[in-house]
């Protein structure tokens, strides 16, 4: 019986070890805002979202720019020449060789302003959703680099409380054997291990979907960012 309360002594040292271990257990250590720094300039770099907004603003800056030379639209330029030794009966004129003629569209000359106001605040419009999602962006790597590294946490974490149950489960088969424990204890202290064995996967799972969707927005594999 006395070795019977050592053992479950030692079971219940051994929970408590792996409690603590687990409330000291921080991923903020890990942070590396350097690294995360790569991580955020990649991301702007290579998310096709992020291209496809330079693009917006790049067309919005263009039909700027032609609004504000559109009153050239309104001007028309033509030339008439008559011959220094033609004689026109019908329509005499007193010039002689080339004659130069602009006419200006007054229509087109007034709405132009208006025109080029509204291109313009199209413009600034492109430029603020280009910096908003920016900003988005940003925080999406942030929240996946984080999320990505608590999930390595949790899984340090699973890895040792498997390694402390498959260490106890050998201890107790082993006691159990020579008589000196219980089935019982035996028995629930397996289930643990099985249990930490099934935390883990989970665990594992975790880690490479939290990888897979950090990568997702860097458009590269994490290994390639040094």
């Amino acid at each position: 019986m006395n070795k019977n309360i050592v053992i479950v002594c030692f079971l219940i040292s051994i929970t408590l070890f792996y409690r603590q271990v687990r409330a000291q257990e921080t991923f903020i250590n890990t942070v590396n805002m350097t690294y995360l720094d790569k991580l955020i300039a990649t991301a702007k770099k290579n998310y096709p979202e992020v291209k496809s907004r330079q693009s917006q603003v790049k067309i919005a800056r263009s039909t700027y720019n032609q609004t504000k030379f559109a009153w050239l639209d309104g001007l028309t330029a033509s030339y008439i020449y008559s011959p220094q030794n033609l004689v026109n009966q019908a329509k005499p004129s007193i010039f002689k060789g080339y004659q130069l003629a602009i006419t200006l569209n007054i229509g087109q000359l007034l709405r132009n302003p208006a025109s080029t106001n509204i291109a313009s605040e199209s413009f600034k419009i492109a430029q603020y959703q280009q910096a908003e999602y920016m900003l988005s962006l940003e925080a999406q790597v942030k929240r996946s680099y984080f999320t990505y590294l608590a999930a390595m946490a949790e899984l340090r974490l699973r890895s040792g409380a498997v390694t402390d149950a498959g260490t106890a489960v050998k201890q107790l088969k082993y006691a159990f054997q020579k008589g000196e424990t219980t089935f019982q204890i035996y028995n629930e202290q397996l289930t643990t291990y099985y249990n930490q064995n099934a935390f883990m996967l989970q665990a594992e799972l975790a880690t490479w979907t939290a990888k897979t969707n950090l990568e997702e927005l860097l458009g590269i594999k994490l290994e390639d960012i040094k």
